[in-house]
C-alpha cells in the first residue's frame, strides 16, 4: 500500500523570551538610576534585585557611570565603600545619593522610589579639619559682633532661614529664634566653616543646627530644607505672605480655606480684602521685585524736596538695609523729623499731601502717633514703635533714577511703584529711632537683650531705661547709647546679623 510520506512534525517554536524588567524605554522612573554595588552583596543576589527592580519600573545600570543617581549598597563599612567609589573615576560624587539597601527595599515595598532621608544615607567619614581661631572669642550677643553684607557662610545661613521661616509659619517662636540666632553667628565669621569641628566653641549653635551644617557639609544640600520648599503648605505661605499687608495669620487663613494661588484668592466669594492688600496686589510686580540703591536715592530726593517745602527745619535720614551698605532691599525707610521740638507732629500728614498732589502717591496708611513717656519703658521687644509713621507706595519715574529703573523682562514702562515707610519721632528721641531703624532685626533684638540681661536696662525705639538708677538716660547719637551701655561702637554697616 502507498503510504503518503508522513509530514515532518513542525518543531516546536520556543516563544520570544519575556523580559522579567520593563525595559528601560518603558521604566516608568526614568529619573531614578540605580547602580546595585557587587560588593558585600554576591553576584546572584545583585541579578535577583536587579530583576526584581526592573519588573518595578526602575531603570537598573549594570555600569557605574555618570547617569547613576543612586548608589546601593549592603556594605556598611562606609570608609571602603567611599574608597572604592572615589577610584571609579566618577565626574561629580556630590550629585549621587549613595544609600544603604534599606531604601531600595522600602522603594521596592512601596513600588516607587521614596525620599531620601538622612537614615538611608552612607555618609563619607571626613577627615576632620583643624579648628579656626579664634572662635572663642564669639559673642553670643550680635552687637558685640560686626556683620558686614560679606556672608562666608550663605550655604549655611540660607538653609536656616527656610527653617526659621517654616517655625514662623508653625508659630513655634522658640525654634524660629534658635535658627535666626544661629545664622546671626555664621553671618559674622570672617572665615567659612568646613567642618562642623571648628564650631564648636560658637555660640547658639544647637544640635539641631549642627546636624543640618553636617548634611550640607557631606551632601551640598539639606534634605530637611528641601523637604519645606517642596512642602504645599509652606509654597502657599510664603507665597501669600509676599504680598504687602498679608501677615502669616491671614496667609493661614486663606490656605485652610483651599486658597493656592493669587487669582483663587481674588476670586474666592467672601474674601475681604483691606486696602493694603488691595495695593498689594495690585502692586505686586513691582513691590515684591527688589529696590536698588539708586532708586531709594531717587526717592529720598523727592521726600528731602516735598518735605523742605514744608519747613526749612527738616531732618531726613535713610534708615534700614540701605543705611547697612546694602545693594537692594524691598523697601525704602526714613526718619523724617524737625529741629524744633512738636513741629513734627504734622509733618506726615503735609507730606502725605504734598505727594498726593504731585500724582506720585498710590497709597497710604498714616498711624498718629500713640508717644507716653509715661508708658515706658517696654518690657519687650518691639519692631516697631509708637511715633508716627505712615506706609506708602510710590511712582518713581525712570528719569529720577540714575542709571533707570530695575525693570522686570518685558515691561516697557517708563515708572515702577516703591514701597516707602516714614516715622517721625522728636527729635530728642532722633538716636534711639535712628538705631531701632537701622536694623538688622537680629542685631536689635541682641542690643535689648543685653540691656537687659548684662547691664539690666531697658532699650526700645523710644528711649534707655536704668534699672538701677531708676531714671531715662539721654542721648543725642547712637554712640550715646553704645557708651550708656559699655559698648564698643559698631558702625551700621557692620549690623547686618
Amino acid at each position: 500500500m502507498f503510504h503518503a510520506p508522513a509530514t515532518p512534525r513542525p518543531k516546536k517554536r520556543s516563544k520570544p523570551a519575556q523580559d522579567s524588567f520593563c525595559r528601560r524605554e518603558e521604566a516608568t522612573f526614568q529619573d531614578v538610576r540605580i547602580f546595585l554595588v557587587e560588593r558585600k552583596m554576591g553576584r546572584s543576589r545583585r541579578s535577583f534585585l536587579t530583576q526584581l527592580a526592573r519588573s518595578k519600573g526602575f531603570v537598573v545600570e549594570d555600569i557605574l557611570s555618570d547617569a547613576v543617581t543612586h548608589v546601593v549598597s549592603e556594605d556598611s563599612q562606609s570608609s571602603s565603600l567611599w574608597a572604592w567609589l572615589k577610584g571609579r573615576s566618577l565626574s561629580d560624587l556630590s550629585t549621587v545619593n549613595v544609600l544603604d539597601i534599606s531604601w531600595f527595599t522600602d522603594s521596592m515595598r512601596e513600588g516607587r522610589p521614596v525620599p531620601v532621608e538622612t537614615k538611608h544615607l552612607i555618609q563619607d567619614i571626613l577627615p576632620e579639619a583643624p579648628k579656626a581661631a579664634p572662635v572663642n572669642t564669639v559673642s553670643q550677643y550680635a552687637c558685640q559682633r560686626r556683620t558686614t553684607t560679606e556672608n562666608n557662610n550663605r550655604i549655611f545661613t540660607d538653609a536656616f532661614e527656610v527653617l526659621a521661616e517654616n517655625y514662623e509659619f508653625n508659630d513655634i517662636e522658640g525654634r524660629c529664634l534658635a535658627f535666626r540666632r544661629a545664622a546671626s553667628v555664621l553671618k559674622s565669621l570672617p572665615w567659612a566653616v568646613r567642618c562642623v569641628g571648628a564650631t564648636q566653641d560658637l555660640p547658639c549653635l544647637g544640635e539641631h543646627t549642627k546636624a543640618v551644617m553636617k548634611e550640607i557639609l557631606q551632601y551640598g544640600r539639606s534634605f530637611e530644607v528641601e523637604k519645606i520648599l517642596s512642602d504645599e503648605r509652606c509654597q502657599t505661605l510664603k507665597l501669600f505672605t509676599s504680598v504687602f499687608g498679608v501677615g502669616p495669620k491671614t496667609a493661614e487663613k486663606w490656605y485652610r480655606r483651599g486658597l493656592r494661588s493669587f487669582s483663587e484668592v481674588l476670586a474666592q466669594p467672601g474674601i475681604h480684602l483691606n486696602r493694603m492688600q488691595q495695593s498689594g496686589f495690585l502692586h505686586y510686580g513691582d513691590i515684591s521685585r527688589a529696590v536698588s540703591k539708586a532708586e531709594a536715592r531717587a526717592v529720598g530726593n523727592i521726600i528731602d524736596e516735598a518735605v523742605h517745602v514744608i519747613t526749612p527745619n527738616a531732618i531726613l535720614a535713610l534708615t534700614g538695609g540701605f543705611r547697612r551698605g546694602k545693594d537692594f532691599g524691598h523697601d525704602v525707610d526714613f526718619i523724617l523729623t524737625t529741629t524744633e521740638l512738636g513741629k513734627e507732629e504734622n509733618l506726615l500728614i503735609s507730606i502725605i499731601e504734598s505727594l498726593k498732589k504731585q500724582g506720585l502717591l498710590l497709597f497710604s496708611d498714616y498711624q498718629a502717633s500713640t508717644f507716653d513717656i509715661s508708658k515706658l519703658p517696654s518690657h519687650r521687644f518691639e519692631a516697631m514703635d509708637h511715633f508716627a509713621k505712615c506706609f506708602l507706595i510710590l511712582r518713581l519715574e525712570g528719569s529720577l533714577v540714575e542709571g533707570g529703573l530695575q525693570r522686570a523682562q518685558g515691561d516697557g514702562r517708563e515708572w515702577r511703584a516703591v514701597r516707602v515707610d516714614l516715622v517721625s519721632p522728636p527729635v530728642d528721641r532722633y538716636a534711639y529711632t535712628m538705631l531701632g531703624w537701622t536694623g538688622s532685626r537680629m542685631f536689635e533684638r541682641d542690643l535689648r537683650r543685653f540691656a537687659r540681661l548684662e547691664r539690666q536696662m531697658l532699650l526700645d525705639n523710644h528711649a534707655l531705661y536704668d534699672k538701677t538708677k531708676n531714671e531715662f538716660l539721654t542721648a543725642t547719637t547712637e554712640k550715646d547709647i553704645f557708651d550708656h551701655l559699655g559698648l564698643e561702637y559698631i558702625e551700621p554697616w557692620q549690623r547686618n546679623a
